[in-house]
């Protein structure tokens, strides 16, 4: 078993209130998310009854349903796309949400989670608490049934679920919510509602040879409201378009989507740049690369016949709007050039000034990021999981 700490996380004091319609669709770039009240049929619509369906598919996770702290691996039989990435393999812990990074660390609180309801629950207090889950093939439902706060056993269980579509959708359910999100403690264990992604990157430290250290970088968080969390609610979640999608150059570079998309002809791929691919990206030179695509060659020869007659006709009268045109763009992109040498040595010899900050700030290593470092101080989960099977280390940093 390797342990994973849990990081801290403030609570939202917003008045609480009991939503009884459909709420208006809400865009998160990555998802959109519907919340239904307790009145509205499709919360009943959206709980799965596990009791209701094939025995021999529902399985009672045994360790878990015992034990605080503890995250087992659950293989899915059909691809599930989270963030554009494809996941066959999943994370359930004890705590109330679903770990979906490829190496499992000490800190699986902190990002690449599917949450429900992220709390410190100890399903060992009561012999009524189960961790369930049941895959039927085209969708995965996680159940924490009858779950109690380790800190606050008196004040009721919890029964709530997620379901993990294979078509991106995400729908978080809740049957038993005796008290407020709101009102949770989040002094031993973060409480979340919602989803996240990270990318890892790997540094090398020239002090130590062979040895590396990786850093998790958190490029998005879905927070849902937790006031809205009540008996009988539940949320949806649609997965919106990505840059992953498109497998070609001339589809990737016309994407109409809420990301800027290029195509590296290096590594065969589109991205925004902002995935779990990352450092292949980078490593790649990709943000580098000028994106040209190259038509078919048929389509491309059939064109020029047929404007062959016409870009005759008009060749003379382009020639000299032509090299003016062609001079004045290499004059503009010599003064552009010119001013970021002159702007890169001044902030190098006035790293103090307005410009310097700006930058300073902005570099890569203040990005959003999570240090992993044992004996933080933090409490700490473990992984149910075969025997011998090692743990990747990360280092933790402060998030910005």
């Amino acid at each position: 078993c390797t342990p994973y700490s849990a990081e801290l996380s403030r609570e939202a004091h917003s008045v609480p209130s009991v939503f009884l319609s459909l709420q208006e669709d809400t865009d998160h770039n990555y998802y959109t998310s519907k919340t239904y009240g307790p009145n509205d049929p499709m919360s009943k619509e959206l709980w799965v009854n596990i009791d209701q369906m094939d025995k021999e598919k529902v399985k009672i996770h045994g360790i878990l349903s015992n034990t605080h702290r503890q995250a087992a691996r659950v293989n899915l039989s059909f691809d599930f796309p989270f963030y554009g990435h494809f996941l066959r393999e999943i994370t359930v812990a004890t705590g109330g949400f679903i770990y979906t990074g490829d190496v499992v660390h000490r800190m699986l609180t902190a990002t690449q989670y599917i949450a429900p309801l992220m709390a410190n629950f100890d399903p060992s207090l009561s012999r009524n608490s189960t961790v369930i889950y049941f895959d039927n093939g085209t969708a995965l439902v996680v159940q924490w049934d009858h779950v109690h706060l380790q800190d606050s056993y008196s004040l009721g269980s919890f029964t709530f679920q997620a379901t993990l579509h294979n078509d991106g959708r995400i729908i978080f359910a809740y049957k038993e919510v005796p008290i407020q999100i709101t009102k949770i403690s989040s002094v031993n264990h973060p409480v979340k509602v919602g989803l996240s992604d990270a990318f890892v990157v790997v540094h090398r430290i020239q002090q130590i040879p062979n040895v590396r250290r990786k850093t998790i970088y958190e490029y998005h968080r879905v927070e849902l409201l937790k006031n809205k969390i009540t008996n009988s609610t539940a949320v949806e979640m649609m997965p919106l378009p990505t840059c992953l999608q498109f497998t070609s150059c001339s589809s990737c570079i016309a994407a109409e989507i809420n990301f800027n998309c290029s195509w590296c002809h290096r590594l065969n791929r589109c991205s925004s740049g902002f995935d779990r691919h990352r450092q292949d990206w980078v490593d790649n030179s990709c943000p580098d690369e000028v994106c040209v695509c190259v038509y078919d060659t048929k389509i491309a020869l059939h064109l020029k016949d047929n404007g062959a007659a016409a870009a005759e006709s008009t060749a003379e009268r382009d020639t000299h709007p032509l090299h003016t045109g062609l001079i004045l763009g290499m004059l503009l992109l010599m003064l552009v050039m010119m001013a970021v040498v002159l702007v890169t040595v001044y902030i190098y010899h006035h790293p103090s000034s307005a410009a310097g900050i700006f930058f300073i700030e902005r570099r890569p290593s203040r990005w959003p990021a999570m240090k992993f470092r044992r004996g933080s101080g933090y409490p700490a989960y473990a992984e149910v999981e075969p025997v011998g099977q090692e743990k990747e280390g990360f280092i933790e940093s402060e998030q910005c």
